[in-house]
């Protein structure tokens, strides 16, 4: 029991870890397009970045995982002057691939239908739509497998 006990309070600690990766000023201008057409931007290159994705035996929580790939991926786009990133493929052994891209101010994704031509006294009123967010924030990743 006092093996288990020794082996897990490491475990605990440095689960809670995020290992110094933080975002570099101007990578919050980048923003991330998981899915969509980024065919009006330029791409500006692939970027693949790592991290540790386990400690000794143990896995660290995969959504720290991604974040921090997803930080680091974000800091290179800002030093390519990118606006845009993409994913390219999930994660893999604490690795990602992720295409950057400037766009401008091109719409990326956009599913917005086109307007309607003719009497805009006669189109239907859409309802209000959340801004898309711009870099920073939060993100929810699917599980494994899932």
């Amino acid at each position: 029991m006092r093996k288990t006990l020794l082996l897990l309070v490491p475990a605990v600690l440095l689960g809670g870890c995020t290992w110094g990766i933080n975002p570099d000023p101007g990578s919050n201008g980048v923003r991330t397009v998981w899915t969509g057409d980024v065919s009006g931007c330029h791409d500006l290159g692939k970027i693949t970045v790592s991290v540790m994705d386990h400690v000794g035996p143990f896995d660290r929580n995969d959504i720290k995982v991604r974040d921090e790939l997803q930080v680091q991926a974000r800091n290179s786009a800002a030093s390519m002057h990118a606006d845009t990133m993409k994913p390219l493929a999930d994660p893999v052994d604490g690795s990602q691939p992720w295409e950057a891209y400037y766009c401008g101010n091109h719409p990326v994704g956009s599913s917005a239908p086109p307007p309607i031509q003719g009497n805009p006294q006669s189109q239907p009123q859409q309802p209000a739509q959340a801004p898309q967010q711009q870099g920073g924030g939060f993100q929810t990743y699917p599980t494994k497998g899932g």
